[in-house]
Parts: structure tokens; sequence; C-alpha cells
């Protein structure tokens, strides 16, 4: 990819990888195996290459002295010149750190030029790997951490989401019980109560719900939001949760890392909607906030494209709401300070 290409991605928040290997651990080692040839060159003279033909004062021998003293002193600046990028480096400035490597690589050439002295291509191109496996590395290491930040998050999800479901069956397995002495009591008094009965009724379905939910990890509902004072007009939240009450998990995203409360366009129940969610996400894919990562789930979309794909898939909705309150936003922005 050209040079320029890859600073325009790097700016957008896209990260190419310039090695790719399947994680972190795998990185460290390559760049163990890397550091090994850097050292071996160093040792072995080949680092930097210059004239065996230099004389000075007349004397080929202080010549040579001359040259390997001066290469000792120009190879440790390269080399400084390229652990400080390295300690500097962050994943998007690999080409940076690049850029000053060859600065100080050309610099030697110029000022060992009388003695034909350079760094040796093969290890300019070694140090280059180190910086790219290194910047490689980093961010392999922040996708892992952000990968097992997301896994934390759904692990107390489905805690919560299990201790949801056991409430609620403990709560339906009291009121049943309830219901049937209540019964039983009138039965053997020769009454009986209608609203009781379909009462009981009413609670056999709901645990029968319940039950299913707590084996069918798939099933939840789909809800589709937005926030137009945090992310402009054309933008919504596709997301799943498995909660009872899936206007806890609105509330929760509406909490202090956003200013306004999010709006809620439609709240759809699915057996399987797992596969819901990701076939939404797929037919959105090319219109994500944050193409660098997947799992975040913002898309420059109006609530009417969602509600037609939507419909494509399940058929029918009960209620979908396409235009948003966005009352918080409206409220507030009247008052806010001009800006310049």
């Amino acid at each position: 990819m050209p040079l320029d290409d890859e600073r325009v991605l790097q700016e957008v928040g896209i990260y190419r990888y310039h090695h790719p290997l399947e994680d972190a651990a795998a990185y460290k080692e390559r760049l163990k195996d890397i550091e090994a040839r850097i050292a071996g060159l160093v040792r072995s003279g080949r680092a930097i290459e210059r004239s065996n033909m230099f004389t000075f004062d007349n004397s080929l021998a202080k010549g040579r002295k001359m040259t390997d003293d001066l290469s000792k002193l120009m190879l440790r600046a390269y080399n400084a010149e390229a652990d400080n990028s390295i300690r500097s480096l962050r994943a998007g400035n690999a080409e940076t750190a690049k850029r000053r490597l060859e600065k100080s690589r050309d610099a030697i050439a110029k000022l060992g030029s009388m003695m034909e002295m350079r760094i040796a291509p093969a290890f300019h191109l070694l140090r280059e790997e180190e910086i790219e496996l290194t910047a490689d590395w980093l961010m392999k290491k922040q996708e892992e951490r952000e990968r097992e930040r997301d896994e934390r998050a759904q692990l107390r999800e489905e805690r919560r989401v299990q201790q949801e479901l056991d409430a609620e069956r403990e709560r339906l397995d009291k009121e049943r019980a309830l219901i049937q002495q209540t019964l039983a009591q009138l039965h053997r008094s020769g009454q009986s109560d209608a609203d009781l009965e379909h009462r009981l009724l009413a609670i056999d379905d709901a645990i029968a719900q319940n039950d299913f939910r707590a084996a069918n990890i798939r099933a939840g509902y789909v809800y589709v939001i937005s926030n137009r004072g945090a992310f402009g007009p054309d933008v919504v939240k596709i997301g799943l949760t498995r909660r009872l009450e899936p206007l806890d998990r609105v509330s929760e995203l509406s909490g202090a890392s956003v200013p306004f409360r999010f709006d809620v366009h439609t709240i759809y129940f699915s057996e399987d909607a797992v596969t819901l969610e990701t076939q939404l996400h797929r037919h959105f894919a090319a219109r994500a906030l944050n193409q660098a990562n997947s799992r975040k789930e913002f898309f420059f979309a109006t609530p009417a494209e969602v509600r037609e794909v939507l419909l494509q898939k399940v058929g029918a909705l009960l209620e979908f709401r396409e235009d948003a309150d966005a009352t918080e936003y409206l409220q507030s922005v009247g008052a806010w300070p001009s800006r310049p």
C-alpha cells in the first residue's frame, strides 16, 4: 500500500498490520527473533559498512582505526535513534518512526561519505521491521485488551440476565403455589374463582416462557435506538439484550457516558435474536461508524432504513417509531453558548 494511502487510513483510525500474526504473543516471539538477528549483525561487524582502504597521516593502519572508531560512534547514534523511535512508538505512527530512522541513516551516509561509511542495508531493514512489528504488537495488545473487556462485560451481562430469570422463576413459583393453595381451599368448599383460574394459566405460560429463555441463550430483544444530541440525526445503534425488561439496558446505555438519553425506535423479541442482530449488522456493515472495531454497534442509517431491512427479516412489526423525540437535546441546544 502506498505511503500516502497508509497515512490516510491512519488519520481515520483504520490500522493495517504490516505483518499479520495471530496474537500478541506471536509478535513478541517474532520481535525476539529480530532482536537476536540485530545483535548478531552488530557483533559480527556487519551492521555498518566502511572502507578498508582509508588512510590517515599516510597510514592505512591509522586510517582503519579511525574508521573503526567513527563507525562505532555512527552506529551508536543510529541505534539510539532506532531505540528512541521504538520507545515513543504508538500503533499508528510507525511510518513517522521509520522516516526518522531513514533520516538518521542518510545523515550517517553523508557524514561518512569520505570513508564510504553507511548503515548496512540489511541492518536498516531489520530495524525497520522491528518498528513495524512493535507497532503491530501494540495494536494487537490493544485489540486483545478491548476484546477481553468486552468479554468481561458480556459475562457480567449474562450473569445479570440469569439472576433476573432465576428471580422471576422464583417469584412465579411463589405466586403459582399461593394461587393453587387458594383454589384448593375454594374447591374443598365447593367454590371456584374464574379470575384465579385464568391467572394460574397465565403464570404457567410465563413460567414456560421464562424457562425457554433460560434454556435458549439465543432468544432476546433486538433494539434500535438513536441519540441525536450525541451522534447526530442519522446514526442508530442496533443491539441485543436478553434482559427481562429490555428498557433497563437502554437506560444503562443512556448513563453518564453520553450527554442525552437514547430514543427507542423499536424493541423486537426474537427466539433467535443473535442471528437477527448479526443480519442487521452485516447489512449496514459498510456504514458502521467504527470501521476498525466490528464490536461497536453504531451505524450511519436512518430509523426508516433499519425498519425496512427489519421488515424484510421478520415480516411484521407491532411497533416502530421512525421519529426521535430528542427531548433533552432540543431543550438544551438553544441554551448552548455560541462557539467561534
